[in-house]
């Protein structure tokens, strides 16, 4: 039983960095807008999970910039404000650009707020409602109880599908052994950065696998990785693995919870007894959620394929560029990584944001049509931000033509993020 009804042109689901710009994009268009996130700010794993890095702008070996429009600006903007750095082919990734997490908070607060778009934090999509294929409104639940939404698009930023899920379109998702792993991402502080770069990643890797062998740690993921942050002697490091977890239950992703903040206490005891320049070292902070890779992937026009991403290849309807590698965190001990040939890059295209079966819905991040290994690369943070812009577009495109977010003429999305100075 609802207790307030509310009326928009798109409503967007989930305030991360595919939801951001997916806001801004079609709140430029001239729609009304609402965003509505679960958290208390918006970045979902670019703040609140503490993946303090955009990946996915440049390609790893040519160092060719393929991503631009909202997404690009954003980054500038944080980089002008002093707010972040870029950082030379980090981890095997290419460049990177490091921010300042609680910053960038604040940009896309700034971002969503002057666009014209309304935000709405801690607020859950309980219920989906659809009638011939069609979603006809969203049951919001929060303090005050429940809202329904209705909209004439609905964007599915969610990063597990929800959305798309509840609404009856078909999506894929691996056995849990198979699903990327889980991560929780923690920040040092007091650390010496310039002792601590002269160990190299292999050696570190060679570390973590005596100290398991010793049997006084126990070290989960036998590799893993650290940097330094705009913040002088302060690092973020990614090492925790749980893995085998379906994180779109929500008691299995409570036990991850667990595991990964007594993973850290391992992972930085680890640090502090035998890495040069960590020794004064100590934990500031655990990220507010466990990072999450990979759920639900929907069944949209087209399922891009890991053999499309190693190829590079193009596609008549391409909305963005991705470069990044496929980073293919299995539950084991090590990472696999496989890269794009030819000049570096692929499209991902329109059709791998338009579920099947209903009408008014995109998706736009990790959970785009895509295979487990193509999903490995395009889960990068610009590409999520480029696909939210493009989802964007198409819902102002969609409503301005009445037409299915899915008979949009490509041609005329690509024109118009190329207006928006996108890349494709």
């Amino acid at each position: 039983m609802t207790t307030s009804s509310k009326n928009v042109d798109v409503l967007v689901l989930g305030g991360g960095a595919a939801g951001v710009c997916a806001a801004v994009s079609a709140a430029r268009g001239g729609l009304k807008v609402l965003l509505v996130e679960s958290q208390g700010c918006l970045g979902g794993s670019r703040t609140a999970t503490g993946v303090d890095t955009f990946y996915g702008f440049y390609t790893p070996q040519q160092q060719q910039r393929i991503v631009g429009g909202i997404p690009w600006e954003l980054a500038q903007q944080l980089i002008k404000m002093n707010a972040a750095f870029e950082r030379k082919n980090t981890y095997g990734a290419g460049t990177g650009i490091t921010y300042d997490v609680e910053l960038l908070k604040v940009v896309y607060e700034d971002a969503v707020l002057t666009s014209g778009a309304e935000l709405l934090y801690h607020t859950y999509a309980s219920l989906v409602h659809q009638s011939e294929g069609r979603i006809t409104g969203v049951v919001l639940a929060n303090k005050l109880g429940l809202t329904e939404v209705s909209a004439k698009i609905y964007i599915d930023a969610t990063g597990d599908g929800d959305i798309a899920a509840r609404a009856g379109a078909p999506f894929e998702k691996s056995d849990a052994m198979e699903l990327q792993s889980l991560s929780t991402i923690f920040f040092m502080a007091n650390i010496d950065t310039d002792a601590a770069k002269k160990v190299s990643h292999a050696e570190l890797a060679s570390m973590m696998k005596e100290a398991n062998q010793s049997g006084k740690y126990v070290l989960p993921r036998e590799e893993g990785s650290w940097h330094v942050t705009p913040n002088p002697g302060v690092i973020q490091a990614n090492m925790v693995r749980v893995g085998g977890v379906d994180a779109t239950d929500p008691f299995a992703l409570t036990i991850a919870e667990v595991e990964g903040r007594k993973q850290t206490q391992q992972y930085v005891r680890f640090l502090k007894d035998c890495v040069p320049g960590f020794e004064n070292g100590f934990l500031i902070g655990t990220s507010h959620h466990i990072g999450v890779r990979e759920t639900r992937r929907i069944i949209g026009g087209y399922m891009l394929t890991e053999e499309d991403v190693v190829a590079g290849r193009r596609f008549e309807d391409g909305i963005a560029c991705c470069g990044a590698p496929i980073e293919d965190h299995g539950a084991g001990k090590d990472t696999r990584w496989v890269y794009v040939q030819g000049d570096g890059y692929y499209h991902i295209p329109y059709r791998s944001l338009v579920p099947q079966r209903i009408d008014n819905l995109l998706v736009a991040g990790r959970c785009l049509s895509a295979t487990h290994g193509a999903q490995a690369s395009a889960r990068n943070s610009a590409q999520c931000m480029a696909m939210g812009q493009a989802a964007g577009t198409a819902a102002a495109i969609s409503i301005e033509r009445n037409v299915a977010a899915r008979d949009i003429p490509s041609q005329a999305l690509q024109e118009r993020l190329v207006s928006q100075n996108a890349i494709i």
